[in-house]
């Protein structure tokens, strides 16, 4: 949609501020009560979802220009969706994350983009991943020395899709490498794409380029429908979401699952066996694209109504997204079938979660901003006494290893399979 079709979205937001909490009924202090960094960190209603779509009206209205300030606050959203959480616990006829990417687009378009996303979309075009300085001739070396097929020359039922950091950054590599090792170990009829392995471009649509997204969406479609695979599979939740949520709008219609979710069915099948004892105190950090945006997309059409000229609905019924239906669950059972293995939560969990800084491409156009974002989470992690934070998801993992809480403390950043492979 475009931004002129959110105008009655604008116009019906109450102002409840709803969309700068988590649900009252969740808040168990007023320190980690806030569940929106942008307006956390810059304190001015503009950055908020409500303030958005005001700022939105006015811009289509002609009261107001694409400033360097309207720009800085259309692109510092983290595209987290908590804002879209946390409005549909009173509402259900506004989409702010939706409205927010609407609105990235629209300032994209008219030319307003950040300087810093120029070099990002510049390695999109020429070596197929939105991490700049990275050479596409180089994306396989992460599986160097595994005896893997090709699914370009050979079938299979499920791909292998480490996504782009776990194929460049050497700290995250061996995550995707232990993670294919131990599906083939586990009988799986695994593969990769092989020289075809190109980046999912969720970030691109998370920062406005539309166009450029929806290129590289389809070639890759075209890459898994060749494939002919049956599943997809992925370590990294911003692939996930692309896949399970986004690509489903273009017409994918193969089975896609986040690595919990594979791993998590193996242990309930027992091919997998947690025998080995970790003796650690963890909290889980629950990624937001694999979490509240986890979601798979419902296809629907239909029109807007009023019941008595008043209330808002639709016809039919339209799909609701309010992160409830997300991926929470798998990676708390693979945690509690490790012998030794405590969890205790943080706070904000679930769909309430506190993102880690890294959407919406904020890690590379604003590291300052989504710096703070990430130790916010390590005080918040660190209030519950774990030893330490498990994730499963890349960019949630390199955000925190190089935070810090208010106290200028640490904590121990480990991905979910490192812990599976110590016990089994």
């Amino acid at each position: 949609m475009a931004l002129e079709d959110y105008r009655a979205m604008m116009e019906r937001c109450s102002n409840c501020s709803g969309c700068k909490w988590i649900p009252f009924d969740k808040i168990k202090s007023q320190r980690f009560s806030e569940n929106c960094p942008s307006i956390s960190y810059y304190n001015f209603n503009t950055h908020s979802a409500r303030g958005r779509f005001q700022l939105a009206q006015t811009l289509l209205d002609g009261d107001c220009e694409f400033s360097p300030d309207v720009v800085e606050a259309i692109h510092n959203c983290t595209a987290c969706g908590s804002c879209d959480s946390t409005c549909k616990i009173t509402r259900y006829n506004l989409e702010p994350l939706d409205h927010n990417l609407a609105l990235k687009a629209k300032a994209v378009e008219e030319g307003y983009a950040l300087p810093e996303q120029k070099p990002i979309m510049d390695s999109l075009q020429q070596e197929k991943t939105m991490l700049p300085g990275e050479l596409r001739s180089n994306r396989l070396h992460w599986a160097s020395g595994i005896d893997v097929k090709d699914l370009m020359k050979e079938k299979g039922e499920v791909a292998f899709y480490p996504g782009c950091k776990y194929s460049y950054n050497e700290k995250l590599k061996p995550v995707a490498a232990n993670a294919l090792k131990l599906l083939i170990n586990a009988g799986a009829d695994v593969g990769i794409f092989g020289s075809a392995d190109m980046c999912c471009a969720g970030r691109a649509l998370q920062m406005g380029f539309e166009n450029d997204y929806e290129q590289q969406a389809k070639a890759n479609m075209e890459v898994f429908t060749k494939s002919g695979v049956s599943v997809i599979v992925t370590p990294c939740s911003d692939c996930y979401h692309a896949f399970k949520r986004q690509y489903a709008k273009l017409g994918l219609d193969i089975k896609v699952m986040h690595l919990v979710e594979y791993l998590d069915e193996l242990i309930q099948d027992e091919k997998l066996v947690m025998k080995n004892r970790v003796p650690m105190t963890v909290t889980y950090h629950d990624p937001c694209h694999l979490g509240r945006l986890g979601e798979a997309y419902v296809p629907w059409e239909g029109k807007e109504k009023k019941i008595l000229n008043q209330v808002h609905t639709w016809e039919p019924r339209r799909p609701r997204y309010n992160g409830a239906d997300g991926i929470y669950d798998a990676p708390r059972r693979i945690l509690q079938s490790i012998p030794g293995v405590e969890l205790v939560e943080m706070e904000r969990i679930r769909e309430y979660t506190w993102c880690c800084g890294a959407g919406g491409g904020c890690s590379q156009t604003n590291p300052e901003f989504a710096s703070w974002t990430a130790n916010e989470r390590i005080t918040e992690a660190n209030a519950t006494g774990a030893e330490a934070m498990v994730t499963a998801c890349p960019w949630c993992e390199e955000s925190f290893m190089n935070a810090k809480d208010e106290d200028g403390n640490t904590i121990q950043v480990v991905h979910l399979i490192d812990l599976v492979l110590q016990a089994i």
